[in-house]
């Protein structure tokens, strides 16, 4: 073949090479030439949880709950968590904004200073949101290069102030945090009285997160969530980690503290953080009992006008022990007979605090001036904290059993309860009888 007729030939087999490949990726699918799988997505893989507790990927940590909060400079997103001490690391916040993925900014890691030795401690861990982002949810990372970002949890950011709405009219003016039930806790009728109380007293929410509880107490439970006046938040903490029953690890051992009841009310109060004007933080035996005032409005309205800088109200915890009751004395007692758990309106007589030595309050906190919380007090905060006297509000702490007693004689005769008895019995026996416990 000569020269002229070999060039041709080749050009014109080079020009078929180029049709073939043409034609071959043309009649391609589409969906066979995709982003290469090494390249982080721009659209958002949302693995939603919808769980109360999720383990954090590549760490021993858990997350709880992600809200709204730019109360602190430099940050818009408090992140609740649980996490190990000694296993602290870098973290780096992800957020998707309206369906694609966010630039990662550095997670600032807040360790609450309450943990009573226990290796676990509540943990906020603090995002920035970057520039022209509308986040609905956020995840933690901890690396900050691309990663595969399909199996991560992504939280829901709660609490998302939008238009102006934050300025509404709050849904509730009181909501009580009761941090855990655990165990085979049954006491129904203490329970149920106590639920009827706070509704005669102006509580409009109660929110309970709950481990475990008898099958009494839970068919109970069932009838105040359909009526709206209890919110049920599952805690499984006992499928994560070993929680202890106690509050100091050197007594008691476990990886957190009391069924993380730490982590409980904080999350109870970011939850209630834009839809209830006060919090009050207390357990299932016991309750705030103004001694003034005949509802927790009218005793909240006082002493905000007398305090309008404070957000925190220390209420000193006064025990009620199980003593005799003389029905002959102090009239005959309601029977409720059946029902599991005790009568509270057979503790009339109260010990006296011992003040010279460190003596426990519980709170009611206005939850939008409050960051970090513990049990007894306060731990970071916006304004200032008020004791109020005894004599204007107590607790009333009515516990199955207490570690000493005292005798009758220094013990203070308090019928406070009973001024509510005429109101408090048809509530008590409504609700018993709609969960099929009153005979």
């Amino acid at each position: 073949m000569d020269k002229p007729k070999r060039v041709k030939f080749l050009l014109l087999l080079f020009i078929a090479i180029l049709i073939f490949i043409f034609c071959i990726t043309v009649r391609t699918p589409r969906t066979y030439r995709i982003i290469p799988l090494r390249r982080a997505p721009k659209t958002c893989p949302l693995q939603i949880s919808e769980r109360s507790i999720t383990p954090l990927n590549n760490t021993k940590h858990l997350l709880v709950s992600a809200y709204m909060d730019q109360r602190v400079n430099g940050f818009d997103v408090r992140i609740i968590g649980i996490f190990k001490r000694d296993s602290i690391q870098k973290l780096h916040c992800v957020f998707c904004c309206a369906g694609q993925l966010s630039s990662k900014t550095p997670g600032t890691i807040l360790q609450h200073t309450d943990n009573f030795g226990f290796p676990y401690v509540t943990t906020d861990v603090m995002c920035q949101i970057p520039q022209n982002c509308s986040a609905t949810h956020v995840s933690l990372l901890t690396e900050p290069g691309e990663v595969q970002l399909v199996d991560q949890p992504w939280l829901p950011v709660r609490n998302k102030k939008t238009n102006g709405k934050e300025k509404e009219k709050l849904q509730f003016n009181f909501t009580v945090c009761i941090s855990n039930l655990f165990g085979d806790y049954n006491n129904v009728l203490q329970f149920a009285q106590t639920l009827e109380m706070y509704r005669l007293l102006g509580v409009d929410r109660v929110v309970i997160y709950n481990t475990s509880c008898g099958p009494d107490l839970n068919r109970l439970l069932q009838i105040y969530s359909q009526e709206g006046f209890v919110e049920m938040v599952p805690w499984p903490i006992d499928q994560h980690l070993n929680p202890s029953r106690g509050w100091l690890f050197s007594l008691s051992g476990g990886d957190v503290h009391y069924f993380g009841q730490l982590t409980t009310l904080n999350e109870c109060i970011y939850r209630s953080m834009d839809r209830s004007r006060y919090v009050l933080l207390n357990d299932i035996d016991e309750i705030i009992m103004p001694y003034k005032h005949n509802t927790l409005t009218s005793l909240m309205d006082v002493l905000q006008q007398q305090h309008p800088n404070n957000g925190v109200f220390l209420i000193e915890n006064h025990t009620f022990p199980k003593k005799p009751f003389n029905e002959s004395k102090w009239g005959p007692l309601p029977r409720w007979r059946g029902v599991p758990g005790f009568n509270i309106l057979d503790r009339i007589y109260r010990e006296e605090p011992d003040r010279t030595i460190y003596h426990p309050h519980k709170m009611i906190v206005q939850p939008r001036m409050v960051q970090q919380t513990s049990v007894h007090e306060v731990l970071q905060m916006i304004g200032q904290m008020f004791k109020v006297p005894p004599d204007v509000c107590r607790f009333i702490h009515s516990p199955i059993s207490t570690p000493t007693e005292r005798p009758l004689e220094q013990l203070h005769v308090d019928t406070r309860l009973r001024d509510f008895t005429e109101e408090l019995l048809p509530g008590v026996n409504k609700v018993l009888r709609k969960a099929g416990l009153l005979t």
